[in-house]
């Protein structure tokens, strides 16, 4: 093993993000498909204990859950990502960004608030990208790219949805209302790399 594949293989092990992924993810999950569906594919993800909230993950853990969901419920994980996400962005909101910041961003104008927040996702991008990079576009756009992950299998569309729909609530929340954030080119063949577009109206 060359030494530039042990620093991937390290930085792959060793990339930690949010509980939430994982947490609401799965609260999702027991609500759409039931006890006994959740805890099937948690076996499968080798997810024996959920998290406790109180520290980061290995990220592996969400990448599993979101194989393994795709595998379990190919044509509803999209939907179970998408709610997981918005649910993932409304802890963001009550409990890691500071009360008076978001005070602030909601009584701003959107095109001050969203350069704002982009800033700040910027600055902890980490703890939801892991091995992965983003790269802020601007304050209305972004790209994530997963290649430098090095990742053993591509990660599923459903991951994907997810980063879209943590976005959409977070700046219908602080931003403005009527705000969607989407993958810049959803039909393209899929690829480490994504771009998206927050767009009004």
């Amino acid at each position: 093993m060359s030494a530039e594949t042990r620093v991937l293989a390290r930085r792959r092990e060793g990339a930690l993000i949010g509980p939430n992924a994982v947490l609401q993810a799965v609260a999702v999950m027991e609500e759409r498909l039931g006890h006994a569906e959740t805890c099937a594919i948690l076996l499968d993800a080798q997810i024996h204990h959920l998290p406790s909230g109180d520290h980061m993950i290995p990220e592996v853990q969400a990448l599993r859950l979101h194989r393994w969901l795709a595998l379990h419920e190919p044509m509803g994980c999209l939907v179970i990502a998408e709610e997981a996400g918005a649910r993932t962005a409304d802890y963001i909101i009550a409990h890691r960004i500071p009360r008076a910041a978001a005070w602030l961003l909601r009584r701003l104008p959107a095109l001050l608030a969203a350069p704002l927040l982009m800033a700040a996702i910027r600055k902890h991008a980490w703890t939801f990208v892991g091995a992965g990079s983003f790269t802020p576009q601007g304050a209305w756009g972004f790209r994530i790219d997963r290649s430098a992950a090095d990742d053993a299998m591509m990660p599923p569309d459903s991951l994907f949805a997810w980063y879209a729909a943590v976005f959409t609530r977070l700046y219908r929340v602080l931003v403005a209302g009527d705000c969607e954030c989407r993958m810049a080119d959803p039909d393209a063949p899929c690829d480490a790399a994504r771009g998206y577009r927050i767009a009004r109206g």
